[in-house]
């Protein structure tokens, strides 16, 4: 059973202040920063994410940019219904389905074919927080200065030679004061 991530694309950057800034500069801009910091942040995982905006074709387009896809609704059609629609599909083919949106009629019709909602909010913050390696480190790091007053970053390197020096049988090198 996989998981499905649906975001609901203009919606994210109408309520976001970074995305509002970047709008500023131009919408398409704004789309593009987006899809990039879903790629950045879900490229090493298993779930497949999905962008959906407004579009003005004749057709629904389905764009992919790396672990993204991107799709365009036809004119017409709301992105909210082809979230709505691409929720249910994959309900009904089993996988888990994760919606990203603060628009209450998006997130009534998703929650209520059993899919989990997020908030823009949640997302920005997903997006925007450290990978775990770095975050579990920074933890330790934390706890090393609180308990002991030390910090592992600024390691002693004389202490490297001490102890490999002492394990092939050889004296340490004294340490100067």
């Amino acid at each position: 059973m996989g998981c499905d991530i649906l975001v609901d694309g203009y919606n994210v950057i109408k309520n976001n202040e970074p995305f509002r800034s970047a709008q500023k500069h131009s919408l398409e801009y704004a789309r593009t920063l987006l899809v990039k910091q879903l790629n950045s942040r879900y490229r090493h995982t298993p779930y497949q994410v999905t962008v959906v905006f407004d579009g003005d074709s004749v057709h629904e387009q389905t764009l992919h940019e790396q672990r993204v896809r991107i799709v365009y609704s036809r004119r017409g059609e709301t992105a909210d219904r082809v979230i709505t629609r691409l929720a249910a599909q994959s309900r009904e083919a089993g996988r888990e389905v994760v919606t990203i949106s603060d628009d209450l009629e998006v997130r009534h019709s998703v929650s209520g074919s059993g899919g989990a909602v997020r908030s823009t909010d949640r997302l920005i913050h997903h997006l925007n927080a450290p990978p775990p390696d770095v975050a579990r480190k920074f933890r330790h790091r934390q706890q090393a200065i609180r308990t002991y007053g030390l910090n592992p970053a600024l390691k002693d390197r004389d202490d490297d030679v001490l102890y490999s020096s002492s394990r092939k049988g050889k004296k340490a090198p004294r340490r100067r004061k």
